[in-house]
Order: C-alpha cells, then structure tokens, then sequence
C-alpha cells in the first residue's frame, strides 16, 4: 500500500500560479503511475495530469495542457504539479492518486491509492 499526502493548496487571485506536492510513502516502488485528480463541489472527479514514476510519460487534461506541468523527484518520492495561469473554474479539491500497473488512464477507479485532497481556490 502507498501513503500520499498533498500539499500546497490555497487561495489565489486568477492569473496566478500555485505548485501542490505529493509525498509518497510506504510501498513507493509498486507506484507504477501518479496523477492528479479534481473534484468541484457537485461535480465529478475529473483527470488533470498523470506521470509514470520514470517520467518517460506525461498525460493531461485539455483544460489544463500549456498551463499545469506534472514533475516527479523519485529521490524524495515526490510528484508535484505546477499550475499556472489558474482560472476560477480551476477551483476544486486536489487529489493526488497513485496507480500499481502500466499505462496512464484518466479514469479514477483505475487508480489504487489516494491522498486526502488539498483545496485549491481561485478568485476573479
């Protein structure tokens, strides 16, 4: 089982930038895949980024390509994920997710362990 924790959520102003961290813990070496996840309140989780734990590959959502960049630092278990250019629309939950076998899906139950969320809050 791996332990991750985010971090680094917050509020900002729009037009601003934001880096969420997630720390890996535990079985760290069956995290074939992370990714990030957001949830709106009455909205459905929805796919933002993934990156295999070599980083030879990266995915993510239309909504957020040429503004978030996800990054891995495998000697601090670390995967990070900097947002820039933030949206009102980009307010939601964080969720970091971290995934035992190969590929990158941006469907959530394909995922098998989950950090807690960190608030990510953006004004006009």
């Amino acid at each position: 089982q791996v332990q991750l924790v985010e971090s680094g959520g917050g509020l900002v102003q729009a037009g601003g930038s934001l880096r969420l961290s997630c720390a890996a813990s535990g079985r760290t070496f069956s995290a074939v895949a992370m990714g990030w996840f957001r949830q709106a309140p009455g909205k459905e989780r929805e796919f933002v980024a993934a990156i295999t734990w070599s980083g030879s590959r990266t995915d993510y959502a239309d909504s957020v390509k040429g503004r978030f960049t996800i990054a891995r630092d495998n000697a601090k278990n670390t995967v990070y994920l900097q947002m820039n250019s933030l949206k009102p629309e980009d307010t939601a939950v964080y969720y970091c997710a971290a995934r035992r076998t190969t590929g990158l899906p941006v469907t959530p139950p394909l995922y098998d362990s989950w950090g807690q969320g960190t608030q990510v809050t953006v004004s006009s």
